[in-house]
């Protein structure tokens, strides 16, 4: 009697684990629960007769077994994947608009994890700010934008929320008697905005000292020295220092990222999930 085949939900949970380290995120990439991913991981390991993931209360790492079956198991998946492309015929294409904001450092390795959820997807992104996104979305330019909370405008999935200070250079110094000097992103920018309210109420005097057309040129402003910016820990490189204590300057609120989509299901949905459950493993991390 032939041997029972793989199954592939139960491989592919075994994926999400793997790439995630981590069941709950694992579980919010499938959009199931935890207890259903855990069920899949045992009934895998059952049919192979081995553990393939080491359980503690803090860690979630694979076993030697484990990290030899990934390779092989993400092979299965995109073997399958090619079966379906070659029976449905030409590419889905998901168009995703990501804030500049809310992009990061880790976006290429965000992308290959959405990637591996699904290889014959055809992916497009554009960065921009999210007052130019938003709009796009509207117009249906877009498929999914992924977008700070912009100017009240409270739709949209709330997919985490992060913490915000005010970065400068290591060792820099604001000058006594001089405005504040910040560094922003140029106009429409709800970051920008929120700053220079927050300032403004504070009593706080400022001048806008460079402004970037992006969050990287922000960042290497505040790095050379030029000033302040808000903006997420994240996206400095390590040895920038909040000064929002030592200078006296209002505290910046936790700010939601949204997400806003017209992709409801299939495979789209499914890669979607596993870059909002790859994002929440950025910000928590």
């Amino acid at each position: 009697m032939a041997e029972r085949p793989l199954d592939l939900d139960a491989v592919q949970a075994f994926l999400r684990i793997a790439e995630l380290g981590s069941f709950t995120r694992a579980a919010e990439a499938m959009r199931t629960t935890q207890a259903a991913v855990s069920l899949k991981l045992k009934r895998l390991e059952d049919r192979l007769g081995c553990r393939l993931v080491e359980r503690t209360p803090r860690h979630v790492q694979l076993s030697a077994r484990g990290a030899a079956f990934v390779d092989q198991a993400r092979e299965l998946l995109e073997a399958h994947d090619r079966a379906l492309a070659a029976v449905a015929g030409a590419r889905q294409r998901l168009t995703i608009g990501i804030s500049d904001h809310v992009a990061g450092p880790e976006l290429p390795a965000l992308v290959a994890r959405m990637n591996a959820q699904d290889p014959q997807l055809l992916i497009e992104i554009r960065i921009a700010s999210s007052g130019d996104l938003l709009p796009a979305f509207d117009r249906r330019e877009l498929d999914t934008v992924i977008v700070r909370q912009h100017l009240g405008r409270c739709d949209g999935e709330v997919i985490t929320e992060e913490k915000f200070g005010w970065f400068a250079a290591p060792g820099w110094q604001h000058r006594a008697g001089e405005p504040l000097p910040l560094a922003t992103l140029a106009e429409p920018c709800g970051v920008r905005m929120m700053a220079g309210q927050l300032l403004d109420r504070a009593g706080v005097p400022w001048m806008e000292i460079f402004v970037g057309g992006g969050v990287a040129a922000v960042v290497a402003a505040v790095m050379a020295g030029l000033g302040v910016a808000a903006l997420a820990p994240r996206m400095l490189p390590f040895g920038a220092v909040d000064v929002g204590s030592r200078l006296g300057l209002p505290d910046l609120p936790r700010l939601p990222v949204l997400l806003h989509t017209r992709v409801r299901d299939g495979r789209g949905r499914d890669a979607l999930a596993a870059l909002s459950a790859a994002y929440r493993g950025a910000v928590r991390g």
